[in-house]
């Protein structure tokens, strides 16, 4: 489906709902319709009209067959001798303007690390065991910023590096009034009969899938490789 600029009619049972979508021209694919969705409406002039269930629903969804940069760019590099050093970098790559939320970065570390100590330049560093991974969380992470951490390990016994190389970092994270497609809605309208007051109120919020950074062993030390996005 193409989606140029246009003006899009949602018909409730309580009123009229009106909504204006301003995008450049994007192809969508897999659209998917709630139950309650008139598709032939759909597919003669691009208008969603419907009778809304009760309570929450999904009333579409599609996928984006586009390149899509990662909105949070990660670099490591993790050494493994007697003890283990592992820095992670990771970089905004959205405007300022937006704001990436509760962000929790995963690195994978070996099994058997111990007597862990942490450096973060924003944010806070944790040692999670059950999952053998450095948690880093940033609360808050602007766009265009760039943070580091750091972590030292003491190290008993050297294990399989193939193993723990294929192990990714990922990278969890929600931006709100933010869109990957650039779909926005620039006008909403509700018109309601019933004499109950509607207030119309549209929120945009991105999340990650969980973007997964793989990692690749050179010279005694583990680098990261073009990231798998998920998101």
């Amino acid at each position: 489906s193409t989606f140029p600029n246009k003006k899009m009619v949602l018909k409730s049972k309580n009123g009229d709902w009106t909504i204006f979508f301003s995008c450049k021209t994007v192809e969508l694919e897999d659209v998917k319709f709630h139950q309650c969705v008139r598709l032939s409406r759909f597919e003669n002039d691009r208008t969603i009209s419907f009778i809304p269930p009760d309570g929450e629903s999904e009333l579409m969804s599609y996928r984006l067959n586009t390149t899509v940069k990662p909105l949070i760019w990660i670099e490591s590099v993790i050494e493994k001798f007697s003890h283990s050093r592992v820095e992670i970098k990771a970089r905004s790559q959205f405007k300022s303007r937006s704001t990436a939320n509760n962000v929790s970065i995963m690195v994978p570390v070996p099994s058997d690390a111990d007597s862990p100590k942490f450096k973060t330049s924003t944010g806070s560093a944790k040692w999670v065991p059950e999952k053998s991974a450095v948690q880093w969380n940033i609360k808050s992470f602007p766009g265009g910023k760039e943070y580091v951490m750091r972590a030292h390990f003491g190290l008993p016994s050297v294990e399989s590096d193939e193993l723990e190389a294929k192990r990714p970092i990922t990278v969890d994270f929600e931006i709100p009034y933010f869109t990957v497609s650039g779909i926005q809605v620039r006008y909403l309208k509700i018109i309601e009969k019933s004499g109950y007051q509607a207030l119309p109120w549209v929120r945009y919020i991105t999340q990650s899938g969980g973007e997964r950074i793989n990692t690749v062993k050179a010279n005694n030390e583990i680098h990261t490789q073009p990231l798998d996005l998920d998101s």
